[in-house]
C-alpha cells in the first residue's frame, strides 16, 4: 500500500462525490470518484485502488451486482453506503462481499474511520503470515493461506472468499479450537462495539458455512455454541 492510500467513490450523487472526494484529499488520501459501474471498472483497470466505497443504489447496474462480481476476480476492500433502514439490503452486501457498510446519512468522519479500520485489517492481513510463522491453517480437508487469502479444498480447488469473509475465518483459525464470542469477533473486525441488532457476523459465519460446505442444521466445522459465540469443530494445525 503506497503512503497516499487510494479510494476509488462509485456513487451516482455528484454531491456526495464531490464532498467525499475533497474530504478524503484533505485527510491525506487519494480520491478519484465516478457516477457508475463503468467508471469503476476503467478505474480498476488504469489505477491502482485500496479501497471502493460503492453506493447500493446505482443507474444501470446495482451496487449488489457491482459487489458480487468484483468478488469473482478481485480482494480490494469495499465499503458499501446503503439507504437508512435498508438493514436486507445491506445483509445481502456482506453476504456478496462487502468488507462493511455504513447507512446513509453518514458523517464523513464516520466513513473514514470505516475506510481505516478495513485498510488496518486489511494491511494486518497481507502480512501476516510475514509477521509470524504461520503461513497457513489446515483444518479438516481444507487449507487457508494466509499470504494470498485462498480457501483451497481437499482437491486442490480454490474457492473464492470476499475480504470480511477471509478475515472471519483466519479469525476464528487462529484461536484453534477456543470459543471465541461474538463480541470478541465484531471488536476485531470492525472494531467496534456490538450492536445488538448487527448480524454482520451472523451472516459472515453463514457465508463460510455454505463456501465450507458445512450443513447449516448440524456443521461440524464451524460450530455455534449457543450463549457464548462459535468454534472451529475440527483439528486446526498450524503450517
Amino acid at each position: 500500500m503506497t503512503d497516499r492510500p487510494h479510494i476509488l467513490v462509485v456513487d451516482d450523487d455528484t454531491e456526495i462525490r464531490t464532498l467525499l472526494s475533497e474530504y478524503l484529499e484533505a485527510q491525506g488520501y487519494r480520491a478519484t470518484a465516478v457516477p457508475d459501474a463503468k467508471g469503476m471498472r476503467r478505474q480498476l483497470e488504469s489505477s491502482d485502488i485500496d479501497l471502493i466505497v460503492l453506493d447500493l443504489m446505482l443507474p444501470g447496474e446495482s451496487g449488489l451486482s457491482v459487489c458480487r462480481d468484483l468478488r469473482t476476480r478481485s480482494q480490494v476492500p469495499i465499503i458499501m453506503l446503503t439507504a437508512l433502514g435498508e438493514e436486507i439490503d445491506r445483509i445481502v452486501g456482506l453476504e456478496v462481499g462487502a468488507d462493511d457498510y455504513l447507512p446513509k446519512p453518514f458523517n464523513p468522519r464516520e466513513l473514514l474511520g470505516r475506510i481505516k479500520a478495513v485498510l488496518r485489517r486489511t494491511s494486518q492481513a497481507a502480512t501476516e503470515g510475514n509477521g509470524s510463522k504461520v503461513v497457513s491453517y489446515r483444518f479438516g480437508p481444507w487449507k487457508l493461506h494466509l499470504l494470498n487469502r485462498a480457501l483451497i479444498d481437499v482437491h486442490g480447488n480454490k474457492v473464492p472468499l470476499g475480504g470480511a469473509d477471509f478475515r472471519l475465518l483466519s479469525l476464528l483459525l487462529s484461536h484453534g479450537n477456543k470459543v471465541v464470542s461474538r463480541a470478541q469477533l465484531m471488536e476485531m473486525m470492525h472494531g467496534r462495539e456490538m450492536d445488538p441488532f448487527d448480524r454482520s457476523i451472523d451472516v459472515g459465519i453463514s457465508r463460510l458455512r455454505q463456501a465450507l460446505k458445512d450443513t447449516a442444521k448440524s456443521p461440524e466445522i464451524i460450530k455455534t455454541v449457543y450463549g457464548e459465540g462459535y468454534v472451529i469443530g475440527v483439528k486446526v494445525e498450524q503450517e
